[in-house]
């Protein structure tokens, strides 16, 4: 929890509504300057436990909600997301019926800053997912879709003395983004567990786009970043699928800069994308042809005029 509390009342309702009962709710208050920690004292279930640390970011966090919990099965929710009635349910079902799979996740739902549904969301590919699709697609999509076998977390963990930090990590926190694509793809490199996902969006993931074309770079740094980490483990995996992968994340920027309105960036980001591996067209025509066609008419149209047109182009290569 980070100056989230305008949304984090409707976050926890979604976890205390679930209807798998058997769990706990560690919420790590990550030096959160708003009023986070009252809302979670508030509520009169025995089963939510506040804990309070200096800020360490989102990896942070998540490395110390791991480390409190006791649970075979570990959950994510980011503060501003909220989940399916359903979702604990399914996944536990999922993960009990496949001993092999060490990362179960779901499709996502987008919603608005007032937590409308956008109409558009992640549908990744469900099975037979290789490291290879890790690596150039993500498709657990965001941080909290996924259901993470204790024991697969058990397996990649770490300590890092040279930050100070003696305690069990299982993120990077020397990562402030990307931080999950870095920690999914070294489950993939350096473990057996498997991944595989539930087609049912099963998580709301709130969309805000102020800032993100601002950042772009910034997130693209972290790619990297996450890419060189991964290339100590495998380093002919990295060299063999690197220039798509990057290709892939170049069009998700392109996405995310148009999504923001900013047509210079959107540019810059396609452009880069095809000149990084233009196979991206073909193998994936419609999302980057609907993605290359919103980039050129918000470089043209009126803005009332193209805001008409996006959603709808949008929806189909969702």
């Amino acid at each position: 929890m980070y100056n989230a509390a305008a949304y984090l009342q409707e976050c926890l309702d979604s976890v205390l509504a679930q209807t798998f009962r058997d769990f706990e709710v560690i919420c790590v208050d990550d030096g959160s300057p708003d009023n986070c920690a009252e809302i979670i004292q508030a509520c009169d279930d025995e089963r939510v436990t506040l804990v309070q640390q200096r800020n360490r970011g989102l990896a942070g966090a998540r490395n110390t909600g791991v480390c409190r919990s006791v649970g075979e099965y570990v959950a994510f929710l980011d503060s501003d997301d909220r989940w399916d009635p359903r979702k604990l349910e399914l996944h536990v079902g999922h993960l009990n019926a496949n001993p092999e799979v060490g990362v179960s996740y779901s499709a996502s739902q987008f919603m608005d800053d007032d937590g409308q549904d956008m109409s558009i969301g992640q549908h990744p590919k469900c099975e037979d997912i290789s490291a290879q699709d890790i690596f150039c697609r993500n498709p657990v999509g965001n941080g909290s879709a996924p259901v993470i076998r204790r024991a697969t977390l058990n397996d990649i963990e770490f300590i890092r003395p040279e930050m100070g930090h003696y305690g069990s990590m299982y993120f990077d926190e020397s990562f402030r983004q990307s931080e999950d694509v870095e920690c999914w793809l070294r489950i993939a490199l350096s473990t057996k567990w498997k991944f595989a996902g539930l087609s049912e969006a099963l998580t709301w993931y709130r969309v805000n786009g102020e800032g993100l074309s601002a950042n772009w770079r910034r997130q693209l740094e972290s790619w990297e970043r996450s890419v060189e980490n991964n290339r100590k483990i495998d380093p002919a995996f990295i060299a063999k699928w690197e220039g798509l992968a990057r290709a892939y994340q170049y069009r998700y920027l392109a996405r995310r800069a148009v999504q923001s309105r900013d047509s210079e960036s959107a540019t810059t980001l396609l452009a880069l994308a095809y000149k990084s591996d233009s196979r991206i067209l073909l193998k994936e025509f419609t999302k980057t042809a609907v993605t290359t066609a919103c980039t050129l008419l918000l470089a043209t149209l009126p803005m009332n005029q193209y805001d008409r047109l996006e959603r709808k182009m949008m929806a189909i290569a969702a």
